[in-house]
């Protein structure tokens, strides 16, 4: 009540005319600071919680349809494969990132559609290497140290609190959810593998390679040759207390058709602020993103064709990344997640203190020489989490009534999962095109 209270005051006086003793004045003298930035969704919604050094981490997931069949065995197979100590190219701290389910799920392991609480403990948090050096006071080079002083006045000093890493533990847990519903909705699958170190780049099938192809090195390239390089280069640069980054691609499979918006909710702007959101990420590219613009129209365009088996319409490839006016077509969604190099290292830079004094500072603690292998599972999530909401938020508005038109007034099947009855409705291939083209006159803005 009495927080209400406060707010109302507060939104009236921002309402008021600007003179000298009111709304202005006021406002100076006591700023107004709401909103923080912790939730994520809409329908299928997360909050996470928790810090690096403090009791531990963890998420509440909201909007989980019931009945799903849930194990903690399920999440933790994801949380295994972002948790740190794995290798030696990732932070040595050694934590087993154990998810305990505190909420939502039966004892059966059954979700009953009321929010999911997961809780994940920290074990092996050292304090001491932040708060007995120089880091206490200085900020780290393009760390967010800095910024969250600017804004908070305040910060977790030890481990970076909020801005570190380990709050992403609560996105892979929820996200390890997202990818059951995903799975039992239409097969859809979320994968996600290095794909560049620096310059390095890798040849990979986006359209088959496997989890298990991508786990099956430390640095989470499917590509055997490709991802022997990316190691040498990330050892070469960890041995002289630097860091390095890269491009984590994501594939998603079996979308359906729809899943979007025309205009400020397309799927691809939720997807980037979805990944923009992880620690690191610098840059996001949906389908052929900034490369397409080296080509023409003609060049970049997917163009459409029937599948002969399916009779569903396709695209002959997939430029777009499966994405087009915002809208899923049903191809692979393909996205790029740009990640810069870690802040912390163990080389000399200048900064400045709190108080505006400037000092050498080295970065000391267990720190990740290279996050690309890490955010794999971390892209996988934000993506799983992104396709969940928009699948809910579509079925709750075009699919709540059945679309009882007759099959020749409704538009073909769309998809590499779609199919129609009986097979195409027209020729195609050879048969149609003897046809000749079609002309179309266009007026667009």
């Amino acid at each position: 009540m009495r927080f209400a209270s406060a707010l109302l005051v507060a939104l009236a006086l921002l309402s008021a005319e600007p003179t000298p003793t009111s709304a202005a004045a006021y406002v100076t003298r006591t700023p107004l600071t709401m909103g923080t930035g912790n939730t994520f969704g809409r329908v299928f919604r997360i909050s996470t919680w928790g810090e690096s050094h403090g009791g531990g981490v963890g998420v509440t997931l909201d909007g989980c349809p019931p009945r799903v069949t849930l194990t903690r065995e399920e999440i933790q197979i994801d949380l295994d494969r972002r948790r740190p100590g794995q290798s030696r190219i990732t932070t040595p701290r050694n934590e087993a990132d154990a998810v305990e389910i505190l909420s939502g799920v039966t004892s059966e392991g059954v979700t009953t559609g009321t929010p999911i609480a997961m809780l994940v403990r920290n074990k092996d948090h050292r304090s001491s290497d932040y708060l007995d050096n120089d880091m206490m006071v200085a900020y780290r080079p393009s760390h967010a140290d800095a910024t969250y002083d600017a804004k908070y006045g305040v910060r977790a000093i030890a481990g970076g609190g909020r801005s570190s890493a380990r709050e992403t533990i609560g996105r892979v847990a929820a996200g390890a959810v997202a990818r059951k519903v995903l799975s039992m909705y239409n097969g859809i699958e979320v994968l996600a593998y290095v794909s560049k170190v620096q310059d390095i780049g890798c040849d990979v099938d986006d359209s088959s390679f496997t989890m298990e192809e991508v786990d099956a090195n430390i640095v989470r390239c499917p590509d055997p040759i490709g991802a022997e390089k990316m190691l040498a280069r990330i050892d070469e640069i960890r041995k002289a207390g630097n860091s390095i980054g890269g491009v984590v691609t994501c594939v998603a499979r079996n979308v359906p058709a729809g899943l979007g918006a025309p205009v400020f909710d397309k799927l691809e702007a939720d997807l980037a602020k979805a990944c923009m959101s992880i620690p690191a990420a610098k840059g996001f590219e949906s389908g052929d993103g900034f490369e397409g613009t080296l080509l023409t129209g003609k060049d970049h365009n997917d163009e459409f064709y029937v599948d002969p088996v399916t009779g569903a319409t396709r695209t002959k490839t997939n430029r777009s990344g499966g994405i087009q006016g915002g809208i899923s077509n049903g191809e692979n969604v393909v996205i790029h997640v740009a990640f810069k190099p870690t802040s912390t290292i163990g080389q000399a830079q200048m900064t400045v203190t709190r108080d505006g004094q400037e000092v050498e500072l080295r970065g000391k603690g267990r720190h990740d020489p290279c996050v690309l292998p890490r955010a794999v599972p971390m892209v996988e999530a934000m993506v799983a989490l992104t396709l969940v909401d928009h699948l809910m938020m579509q079925n709750a508005q075009c699919e709540l009534f059945p679309n009882e038109a007759d099959e020749d007034e409704r538009p073909n099947p769309m998809g590499t999962t779609a199919r129609r009855e009986g097979g195409p409705r027209h020729a195609v291939g050879a048969a149609a095109a003897a046809d000749g083209p079609i002309s179309q006159r266009v007026d667009e803005e």
